[in-house]
């Protein structure tokens, strides 16, 4: 089940004159990745484990330093950090041993096809030293010297002619021992892709918050809020299309959409539907529901998925049904 632990947005207004390196923490923007890890241990504090995961742009010491002791951090490493034993970082994963190898499926991508790479594993702990930077800020200077950690190195041996390798060079909070834990942070971190899906689904390939135009800062708050919680829904059901029967209507819907759902897929499926134009799924599945919401975005049921424009359109006029069925029974 997917869904969000919390949610910022703000605008930049005016350009801070204080060099970045000088600004304290809670000035920078990039403040955005540890106040996401702080979030995710208030919100889900019960959960029996939370790693936060995320690319190289949240490769930063104070996410390493100052995390949670109730969270742990997956992060792709971007820097060549120097280490404790002087080497530095980069040199150190290209001579750690090679723990295993392994075949994973790459999905397809905007201008990539679907493909098998073979992946190259090692790991090994490492300790990093705090940035000794020509400007520091007052927070990096009070940041413990060292922090201890694990890397896990992941490099395609034998890729296609033409295609870039995959590496990737994983920091994590987690201890990792043996081969099965260090395959467990790459499924981890292949997981981002459902990030990546939700991200596009709120801007270029759904609700386009970035090109909102509204001069009421509240109504713009209020939008990007609510397609937000609705980007969930479509990345929801985005899934369940390669997993039919694995997720519950209930994860993304209420139980009154129940009723409703099941009568647009009658008046979809028409009196005498032949195989193709019924809806296959069990009507408690959250595929059962991205059927229909995909025939509202004009999919027509016989050609390849529906992706997260046509779902978002057709989760926009599932919505106005919705309500003019609400107010259709107030008039009754």
């Amino acid at each position: 089940m997917w869904g969000l632990a919390d949610f910022a947005l703000w605008n930049r207004d005016k350009q801070n004159e204080l060099h970045h390196a000088r600004r304290p923490l809670e000035q920078k923007e990039s403040r955005k990745w540890l106040n996401g890890v702080r979030c995710a241990s208030d919100t889900l504090g019960k959960a029996r484990r939370i790693t936060v995961v995320s690319d190289r742009e949240s490769d930063l010491y104070e996410d390493f330093a100052l995390k949670p002791v109730n969270v742990h951090v997956l992060i792709r490493a971007s820097s060549n950090r120097n280490l404790v034993n002087g080497y530095k970082l980069f040199d150190h994963a290209d001579g750690l041993p090679e723990a295993g190898r392994m075949t994973v499926n790459i999905p397809a991508s905007p201008g990539k096809s679907a493909r098998q790479a073979r992946l190259a594993l090692r790991f090994g702990p490492v300790t990093i030293k705090r940035p000794e930077r020509g400007m520091p800020s007052p927070d990096l200077k009070r940041l413990p010297q060292t922090v201890g950690l694990h890397l896990v190195d992941i490099r395609e041996v034998d890729a296609p002619k033409g295609v870039d390798p995959i590496h990737w060079r994983l920091l994590t909070s987690h201890v990792i021992e043996d081969f099965g834990a260090a395959r467990l942070m790459l499924d981890f971190y292949r997981k981002r892709r459902i990030i990546e899906d939700y991200f596009r689904t709120l801007k270029s390939a759904g609700f386009k918050v970035e090109d909102a135009r509204m001069t009421n800062p509240a109504s713009f708050m209020n939008f990007v809020a609510l397609a937000a919680i609705a980007a969930v829904t479509v990345t929801q059901m985005l899934r369940s299309r390669n997993n039919p029967s694995g997720q519950p209507l209930a994860d993304a819907f209420d139980p009154d959409d129940k009723p409703l759902l099941m009568a647009l897929c009658k008046d979809y499926e028409g009196e005498a539907p032949t195989e193709r134009q019924k809806n296959p799924h069990p009507p408690d599945t959250l595929a059962f529901a991205a059927w229909i919401i995909a025939r509202l975005g004009a999919w027509t049921g016989y050609y390849g998925k529906p992706g997260p424009v046509t779902l978002s359109r057709g989760l926009r006029r599932y919505h106005e049904i919705k309500y003019g069925a609400r107010v259709a029974a107030g008039i009754e």
